[in-house]
Parts: C-alpha cells; sequence; structure tokens
C-alpha cells in the first residue's frame, strides 16, 4: 500500500501547482455531475479524491449551510492547491487515504469521485471503504469530464478491455463492494457512473 501511495503523491504532487490551468473549462462538467448526484439540503458528502477541491462549490451549494461537505485527498500539495484558492470554505479538506477513512461508518449521504477509480490501487477493496462511510440507500458518483475515447484519444492511448470504467467491468465491481449500478453515461463530453448503496 505504501508503494502505490508513493507512486500517486508522486504523480500528483508534481502537477498540483498547474493543475487547475490545465483544465480550466470544466466547471460546468462539475456541477452538472454533481446536480446529478441527487443531494438535499442538509445532507452529508465526501469529493473523495478531491485534488484542489474543484467539486467543492458545487457539492456546498447542493447540500447549503446545514449539510456537511468533505473533500479528502492523499497528496498534500493538491490540498495545499485547493486552500490557496480558497475552496477550504465550501468545505473542510483531509488529507487522507480514501481507502481507510477516518470516518464513521453510514455517516455520509453520498460520495463524489471525479478521476477516481482508475487510481485505485485496489478498486473492491477501496470501494467496500467508500460504501462502509455511506448509509443504505445512500448514492455514489464516479465522474470523468471526458468520456473514455475521449480520453484515451487525448492520452494517445486505445481503450482496452480491462478498463475498469468500462460498464461490463464496472457494474460487478460495484456490485461487489456494496453498490449497485443505477445509471450508466460514456460520452464524449463526460463519463458518469451513478451507483445506489445496498444493505
Amino acid at each position: 500500500m505504501a508503494h502505490d501511495h508513493t507512486r500517486v503523491r508522486e504523480f500528483f504532487g508534481v502537477r498540483a501547482a498547474g493543475w487547475d490551468t490545465r483544465f480550466p473549462d470544466d466547471g460546468p462538467a462539475y456541477a452538472a455531475a454533481v446536480a446529478d448526484l441527487g443531494l438535499r439540503p442538509g445532507d452529508a458528502v465526501l469529493d473523495a479524491g478531491c485534488g484542489t477541491g474543484r467539486a467543492l462549490a458545487s457539492l456546498r451549494a447542493a447540500v447549503g449551510p446545514q449539510g456537511m461537505v468533505l473533500g479528502a485527498d492523499l497528496t498534500p500539495e493538491m490540498l495545499a492547491e485547493a486552500g490557496r484558492a480558497g475552496r477550504g470554505r465550501s468545505g473542510r479538506l483531509l488529507l487522507a487515504d480514501v481507502g481507510r477513512l477516518p470516518l464513521r461508518p453510514r455517516s455520509l449521504d453520498a460520495v463524489f469521485g471525479a478521476g477516481l477509480i482508475s487510481h485505485l490501487p485496489r478498486p473492491a477493496e477501496n470501494l467496500r471503504e467508500l460504501a462502509r462511510v455511506v448509509r443504505t440507500g445512500g448514492r455514489l458518483a464516479l465522474f470523468h469530464p471526458l468520456g473514455r475515447e475521449a480520453l484515451a484519444a487525448q492520452q494517445g492511448r486505445r481503450i482496452t478491455d480491462d478498463d475498469l470504467r468500462a460498464e461490463p467491468r464496472l457494474g460487478p465491481l460495484l456490485a461487489d463492494s456494496g453498490w449497485r449500478l443505477e445509471s450508466y453515461t460514456d460520452e464524449d463530453s463526460r463519463f458518469l457512473a451513478l451507483a445506489v448503496r445496498q444493505d
């Protein structure tokens, strides 16, 4: 696990300072994905792997002043950028591993994860940990502002059959981790899988 953490921290740590400037037009896509999560005023929500906190303002707007917004990330530099951008005003920033969250069982109503699943070292185990902290009937949004094919083209690679975000792989993975896949969208302009926490 330490090796996985080191690799993730190294990858994102050196990119943190310019991260937001690389993706200046993603705001509306994040806001739309948060809206699809179906949060209500007063809900408690976690942005898992929050990076520089680009979803935090939309999450705060959805849950209102009485709700709770947490942003957890493994990379100190990313959280520092979130703080510099003032995003800590929208939610509490936590230096934490989403595979071992410092949260009580069933303490959240929802989890939002942008670009998260491809960086999970143990996807089934890590998704189980997210299920642990969400109440039965709570929701999970796995989001990316680009669909699988568009993202692969941007990165100069091809989609392979072992892609965890492919619907035939993601549905069973979620089911084995305490979630039920409710809806699946994979188009050039976005990837969004919504799941419900099962008992």
